[in-house]
């Protein structure tokens, strides 16, 4: 499918790496959840158990036996247990998407991602550089490795999007971008978030009939298109709060008549106003 289904998304919703640990790890290391946080770890070598809390909806044991990447999109607590002596080899970094989990493709991916290196195309040759900048002390080599990572972790979601049975994606935004027509339709959205976008318009994105398109989209994405816009538009409207943008800038741009029909779908949305959410914001 000739379709960008990953610039514009991540242009509109940065996500950031950023080096912490290479070499091996022995015994038991904890890896925290944090607000925000995701983790990208690559086991270079040797064997892993990672083990997880019983109240978390992830196995409480995997074993991980070839050299693989092992995503965690969202904060999770999480433990690695490696023999005390001579543990297996690490490059880890964390991941801070914007919006933290309300990032789109936070919110659409599972809460975990395990895939052997091997099995994904074209890596080897990012991989050997990331891991050339992270075994020598050069000018930059820091901030070289951190986008790195993020080439990394471009390459595990373009195979991700052909792959999406074999990590178990759920339904959602990236479900919605793996099926062509829809994901035209999400795409468009992208692109002009304050069109009035209706049913017909997206239909017509898409290339499909008004009742064929409306009954795939809610198969793939799991909301209707006007839900699923509402959401993307208060996505972005999060965002630039965030940046200090003003409501009523906000809501000319995302197609709202007045900042009051922005609050309406603040407070639809997350159960509290623009002002109370800001607040909170500050206090977090």
């Amino acid at each position: 499918m000739n379709l960008d289904r990953l610039s514009l998304l991540l242009e509109q919703f940065r996500v950031r790496a950023h080096l912490f640990h290479n070499g091996p790890l022995c015994g038991v290391t904890r890896f925290a959840a944090q607000p925000g946080r995701a983790f990208l770890h690559i086991l270079r070598r040797g064997e892993l158990t990672v083990r997880h809390d019983a109240r978390d909806p992830l196995p409480r044991t995997l074993r991980i036996e070839r050299p693989s990447l092992i995503f965690y999109p969202r904060p999770l607590e999480h433990a690695f247990h490696n023999p005390p002596q001579d543990g297996s080899d690490f490059t880890c970094a964390t991941l801070d998407f914007d919006g933290g989990e309300q990032h789109p493709l936070a919110r659409s991916l599972p809460d975990l991602i395990v895939v052997p290196l091997d099995d994904i195309p074209g890596l080897r040759q990012a991989l050997e550089l990331l891991f050339a900048e992270t075994e020598s002390v050069r000018c930059g080599h820091r901030l070289l490795a951190d986008r790195l990572f993020e080439i990394v972790l471009l390459q595990l979601l373009r195979w991700l999007f052909d792959h999406p049975d074999r990590c178990a994606i759920p339904v959602g935004l990236f479900r919605g971008l793996s099926h062509p027509p829809v994901a035209r339709a999400l795409l468009a959205i992208q692109a002009d978030p304050g069109r009035n976008w209706t049913v017909q318009s997206l239909a017509r994105e898409a290339g499909l009939s008004r009742s064929a398109f409306a009954a795939q989209f809610k198969h793939w994405v799991g909301d209707t298109p006007a839900d699923y816009l509402a959401q993307w538009r208060l996505a972005l409207a999060c965002q630039r709060l965030g940046q200090g943008q003003s409501a009523k800038r906000i809501a000319i741009d995302l197609g709202y008549a007045n900042p009051s029909a922005l609050s309406r779908l603040f407070r639809q949305k997350t159960g509290r106003s623009i002002r109370d959410w800001m607040a909170s914001r500050r206090t977090d």
